[in-house]
């Protein structure tokens, strides 16, 4: 008995083997010779060509075929092992015994069927994230990104690709969405560093490019003079998305997303960049989307109110206490992307961007393995975009090198830009923008000494002050350090 388990266990592991030691040689060299011939082929494409899985992995109809596949080897092996072992099992034997090695083949069945059944339901999940968010060129509508999608070279004649990454909070009590998050992401095609532009919510008189329909009603950019703060509200960029559509809808011409093609176009001519696509993160799902990646890691560098009214001088009722490489789950980081209280816009802006950061360093191979299907169908309701499905092959790619590039800020100064006027001077945006994507990215210093542990979960309330960068742009891992600057709200 043991002999026959051990042989029906080496014939599971190398199909074939229990064949031809059970006698029936011709079939068993046919089947090892066809397990390590797909074996070989595997371990080729794995070394030679995985860009080109990458890029199979975001087409359905390849996902769709890898899902047959996977059902259609695990059955065959499945044969295999059950063959195997009536071939090794003795003619004459105890009952017991046969029970006892039908038990034991059907576990060896069982360990080959539930990472298989695992397998299909993760490819079919991928499958229908890409089908549910991202659409065909031909299939989707939209006033503002590229006519056509070279599939062959999307970078050929495109050193950067700008996306305009949107937070739009659609929560059921509020009427409308406002974009509390704008933030521009142009990213090097060749070396996959990546920039990132945040705008303030509140900017007023946003422009509109001069042959954009949208200038002849606000020739000025978006605002009104004369009016009180409470009036403003509805004149900045935070409601254009909501409010332009609602007033002039579809000037710019068919579109699935009008509030995100009307900020495309803003955005871009502030920046003095080509926006080519956007991405729109739900924010009501947000925390679903951290909850699968089983929660990112940040550095708080000061207290982060978790609700509260600054305006009503309603404290809130929960914080986020300072520390170094705090994990934290979808809901604490939500507040920490997104806390208001006692903070201004400019460290939510810093906080936003390094919870991209955290969420890029979270997705990584191992996570992305073992949590797929909670990410997959995260995804689904957390994502809006105008991105074609043709383009994700390309995109794939481009995603590992911005994983293993530099992503930085680019730094803008309210006072000399006039960010917090009602005319900020977007001739100087722009410029500001330009010396930033010119330049190279600073080299990452070394990250500041934590305090020990026992330390991590109490206000910090006095350390020097980091010094700021003296160039346009700032690496991220040095912005999101942890240096807590003892200016800590009530």
């Amino acid at each position: 008995m043991p002999k026959l388990l051990g042989l029906t266990l080496v014939g599971a592991l190398l199909p074939g083997v229990g064949l031809i030691i059970g006698g029936r040689r011709r079939l068993g060299a046919f089947v090892l010779t066809v397990f390590l011939g797909l074996v070989g082929l595997g371990v080729y494409v794995g070394l030679t060509r995985r860009d080109e899985v990458l890029a199979a992995a975001v087409i359905p109809s390849r996902l769709l075929q890898t899902s047959i596949l996977i059902g259609v080897l695990a059955m065959l092996w499945i044969v295999v092992i059950v063959a195997s072992h009536r071939s090794l099992r003795p003619a004459t034997g105890s009952a017991g015994g046969r029970v006892l090695g039908a038990a034991f083949a059907g576990l060896l069945c069982f360990a080959v069927a539930a990472p298989s059944a695992i397998g299909v339901q993760t490819v079919l999940a991928q499958r229908t994230l890409v089908q549910d968010v991202f659409q065909g060129q031909e299939e989707s509508k939209s006033a503002t990104r590229p006519a056509t999608v070279n599939v062959k070279d999307p970078w050929e004649d495109r050193p950067r690709l700008n996306l305009l990454l949107l937070g739009g909070d659609d929560a059921p009590d509020r009427e409308g969405v406002r974009t509390d998050t704008v933030i521009v992401a142009s990213i090097d095609t060749k070396t996959g560093n990546t920039a990132l532009i945040s705008l303030p919510r509140n900017l007023t008189f946003m422009p509109f490019p001069a042959d954009s329909p949208l200038a002849r009603f606000y020739p000025n950019g978006f605002g009104k003079e004369g009016l009180s703060l409470d009036g403003r509200l509805e004149w900045m960029l935070t409601a254009m998305y909501q409010n332009i559509p609602d007033a002039h809808p579809g000037i710019l011409g068919p579109s699935d997303n009008e509030g995100a093609d009307v900020l495309k176009e803003s955005v871009g001519e502030a920046t003095g960049l080509k926006l080519d696509y956007y991405l729109q993160v739900n924010l009501r799902s947000f925390p679903e989307i951290v909850d699968a990646l089983g929660g990112i890691t940040v550095n708080v560098n000061e207290r982060v109110a978790m609700g509260g009214v600054s305006s009503s001088h309603i404290p809130p009722k929960e914080w986020i206490e300072p520390g170094p490489k705090q994990h934290l789950d979808g809901r604490h980081a939500l507040w920490f992307a997104r806390g208001r209280y006692g903070a201004d816009d400019d460290q939510r802006q810093v906080r936003q961007r390094c919870v991209i950061k955290s969420i890029v360093d979270a997705a990584d191979p191992r996570t992305l393995v073992t949590k797929y299907k909670a990410i997959a169908k995260a995804g689904r309701h957390l994502l809006r975009t105008d991105i074609p499905q043709e383009l994700l092959p390309a995109l794939v790619e481009l995603g590992l090198k911005v994983k293993s590039g530099t992503v930085s800020n680019v730094t803008l100064d309210p006072e000399k830009l006039r960010l917090k006027y009602l005319h900020p001077d977007y001739k100087a945006l722009r410029e500001t923008v330009q010396t930033a994507l010119e330049s190279a990215p600073p080299p990452a210093t070394s990250t500041p000494v934590a305090p020990t542990p026992s330390t991590t979960r109490k206000p910090v309330t006095a350390t020097s002050t980091p010094t700021s960068p003296p160039g346009p742009t700032q690496d991220l891992a040095d912005a999101c350090a942890y240096h807590p600057n003892g200016d800590q709200p009530n």
